[in-house]
């Protein structure tokens, strides 16, 4: 299913304003834009622009989004907690 009509941060599943935010600082100005990216990377980076580590939880938003855009269910984020932990975060 694609999902390239989706023009607005906050029509994906579980994305917010503060996840939104975070998107625009990470240079992603599109939804569709996040479609084969690595929610890994997008956290470790995130971390790098804030000078800061992130709450992890943030990763299990940035998986359940790009998984979203990539054709993938809506799942509620916390269902991807026990992949991120498997990923050692």
């Amino acid at each position: 299913m694609s999902r390239t009509n989706i023009t607005k941060f906050q029509d994906i599943p579980n994305v917010g304003k503060a996840i939104e935010k975070n998107f625009i600082l990470l240079g992603i100005k599109q939804p569709f834009e996040l479609i084969g990216m690595d929610p890994y990377l997008l956290y470790k980076d995130l971390c790098n622009i804030t000078g800061r580590r992130v709450d992890p939880c943030v990763i299990d938003v940035f998986i359940s989004a790009v998984r979203y855009m990539e054709g993938g269910e809506s799942k509620k984020w916390w269902e991807f907690t026990a992949e991120r932990k498997e990923n050692g975060y």
